[in-house]
């Protein structure tokens, strides 16, 4: 019986998805150049339980579209420490989505949803001591974004304060041994 329920759930999720597909595909058929469409239905995938919510007493997960198309929070890869936060994610996510502004070397700090630091430099140690510099008893405890790969001079730099996260297109492997 737990078999058909799990599988009669499947079916149910599938043919929804299926029907939602093809009703988005006909509503963008219509020719409107609306914006917002009459019918919006949104389907996502549970990542993980949080360990909190805002606040330690509520309870939280992560939800990303199934199909991230997009590099970002949603698309990343945890590669160690402890679980995330509603917190974490929120402010990872303003942090890398607004790090992605920028063409030239740039590092953004933010806690509390708040952005303390945002520098570009010649190299991304310079943006990273720059955006620090801005406000550096704020960053302690902060997120810490990137534009470009994390390298060991960048890295070495950051372990001078503690960050609750680092994201970053990608990590190289010399960096990514100073964190561990």
């Amino acid at each position: 019986e737990a078999k058909r329920y799990d599988l009669a759930k499947k079916v149910f999720f599938t043919t929804s998805d299926y029907d939602r597909t093809i009703s988005s595909y006909l509503e963008g058929r219509e020719g409107k150049a609306e914006r917002f469409p009459d019918h919006l239905v949104l389907q996502f995938e549970k990542v993980q339980s949080l360990r909190y919510g805002e606040n330690p007493h509520q309870q939280a997960a992560f939800y990303r579209e199934p199909q991230v198309t997009e590099g970002g929070v949603a698309a990343a890869k945890q590669i160690w420490g402890k679980e995330m936060s509603f917190n974490n994610f929120l402010d990872t996510h303003s942090a890398f989505e607004l790090v992605k502004e920028f063409k030239e070397p740039a590092a953004v700090i933010i806690k509390h949803n708040n952005p303390c630091g945002v520098a570009t430099g010649a190299t991304l140690v310079e943006a990273y001591q720059k955006a620090k510099a801005t406000d550096p008893v704020s960053a302690f405890g902060g997120v810490a974004a990137f534009n470009r790969p994390l390298d060991a001079e960048t890295a070495q730099e950051i372990t001078t304060t503690f960050m609750e996260v680092i994201i970053a297109p990608t990590i190289e492997p010399a960096a990514a041994t100073l964190f561990q």
